[in-house]
């Protein structure tokens, strides 16, 4: 079979998704299953669907598109804040969005009442990790007047956290979020749909937690596919963590120094390369590269190391592996990993146990 591919078992994910929905939702929480980070493929949004996910986000408006047109039954969330110059599209392919600039919300506002259309809205706020979100010293005044747009329902709080900063999603964190939430429905005599928090991450404060208190909503991606780890970079328990298998081939395998030979200069990515002088080793190359794949987080399963790579070629030192030209090396793969080789178009895709 072709090379390079990513073996993609849907039983396994299927597993994920049945095993994360009695987790959570034994305290109450339910779970936005997250396709960006494969592309919207529509095999395995069906498959969230099918065990009980009944609410898909995604950050691109592309790949709301594609499960849509694919017959993909189940609402749509668009993760990433909505562009001023795609609202018309937004309306058109997400029935939720995360918003937090009171302009882009007035022009959905508008297309939804053209439309004929109610579009839910969920105002992020800030909590530290410092992406989206609105401050919360600001977020009654917010609140206050998208209450009062037509074409838009305000159905609930979400922050984001584990990301861009690395804030640990905490009892301090979730427990002010959730005095937000309490805040704005007493205020205002609302009631709700979503308290929502972000990523695999929140794990660790769930398990610890008695009280959930209002948090009622987590949006999952990486641990419904891959299993996903905890703020520890602990796996999380009685989860699949293969159910995506990047195979790539021997191109070249031949006994070669490991220290490069000549004058050192910048390497084909403006870097000045630095390699362990392991003397003679076998040295193998496959066809595969960082034009394709985050080779920082790939797993061998072969007791091999990762040397380097360039855009096309990854090196191996095969260590007492006897690989040949032809053989195929398979890897486990990250969220990272399973994102770039998701998204690559020279990786072919095989879809196992539909």
């Amino acid at each position: 079979m072709r090379t390079p591919r990513l073996e993609i078992d849907l039983s396994k994910i299927a597993y994920n998704v049945k095993k994360l929905i009695e987790l959570y939702g034994s305290k109450g929480i339910s779970i936005i299953g997250v396709t960006k980070g494969v592309c919207g493929e529509p095999k395995i949004a069906n498959i969230f669907v099918k065990n009980g996910i009944n609410i898909i986000g995604d950050s691109r408006i592309a790949n709301l598109r594609r499960m849509s047109e694919a017959g993909i039954q189940v609402q749509f969330l668009l993760l990433r804040l909505p562009s001023l110059s795609e609202v018309e599209s937004v309306v058109k392919y997400a029935d939720i969005s995360l918003n937090s600039e009171i302009h882009v919300i007035k022009e959905i506002a508008k297309v939804a009442v053209r439309n004929n259309i109610e579009h839910k809205i969920i105002l992020m706020v800030e909590l530290g990790d410092l992406r989206e979100g609105i401050m919360p010293v600001d977020l009654e005044s917010i609140v206050k007047e998208v209450i009062g747009f037509e074409g838009i329902k305000l159905s609930g709080i979400g922050t984001n956290l584990a990301c861009l900063g690395g804030i640990k999603p905490d009892d301090e964190k979730m427990n002010f979020l959730s005095s937000l939430a309490q805040n704005i429905e007493d205020k205002f005599g609302l009631e709700l749909e979503f308290v929502s928090c972000g990523n695999s991450e929140i794990y660790s404060w769930f398990k610890s937690t008695e009280d959930v208190k209002k948090i009622n909503n987590v949006r999952l991606g990486d641990s419904l596919l891959i299993g996903g780890k905890d703020l520890h970079e602990e796996p999380i328990p009685g989860l699949n963590y293969d159910a995506f298998t990047l195979v790539a081939e021997v191109i070249e395998s031949k006994v070669k120094p490991s220290l490069p030979y000549g004058k050192i200069g910048l390497d084909a990515f403006g870097n000045i390369p630095k390699f362990e002088d392991r003397g003679e080793i076998r040295r193998v190359i496959l066809n595969i590269g960082r034009q394709d794949v985050l080779i920082s987080q790939l797993i061998p399963r072969l007791d091999i190391d990762i040397l380097g790579a360039s855009s096309d070629h990854m090196i191996l030192d095969a260590k007492k592996s006897d690989l040949k030209v032809g053989d195929e090396v398979r890897f486990d793969l990250n969220y990272g990993a399973m994102l770039a080789a998701m998204t690559s178009p020279y990786v072919l895709k095989i879809y196992l146990n539909e």
